[in-house]
């Protein structure tokens, strides 16, 4: 423990798996929100969360990502069971992405955290501005 830090007993038990056990749930808990606080898989799980979508439809609605970072993103989700990949014996192939159940249970933080970025734009922006400018070297 650092100094200074308290650690009270009813706070330590934000898991819910029992007091002094945390530690061994941070880094499950940790790699969980990497996956799901990345800016392309709240970006990709706000499309889905309209529907099912095949890749590109995905790319399109994702401003900025790549190719290879949708497919890396898709996979992340796929694999944590987030979004179900069906692929169809087509000519050409065709493959759509649709949230599972537990991906539809992720929609309603997404969403509200997507909305609350689309809100306070600005205002971020204009203290990203005034924090440069008083940061910024006096000539």
């Amino acid at each position: 423990m650092q100094e200074g830090s308290i650690l009270i007993p009813e706070h330590t038990d934000v898991t819910g798996v029992g007091q002094g056990n945390v530690s061994g749930i941070c880094p499950a808990v940790s790699a969980i929100l990497s996956r799901i606080g990345d800016k392309w898989s709240v970006l990709v799980v706000m499309q889905l969360s309209q529907g099912s979508k095949r890749f590109n439809e995905i790319k399109r609605g994702v401003e900025g990502i790549s190719q290879r970072m949708l497919t890396l993103t898709l996979r992340g989700l796929e694999r944590d069971g987030m979004v179900l990949r069906q692929a169809y014996p087509t000519i050409p192939p065709r493959v759509d992405y649709s949230l599972t159940d537990l991906g539809r249970s992720l929609q309603e933080p997404v969403l509200a955290l997507g909305s609350w970025a689309i809100r306070n734009r600005a205002i971020i922006e204009a203290a990203r501005q005034r924090f440069d400018q008083e940061a910024a070297p006096k000539q």
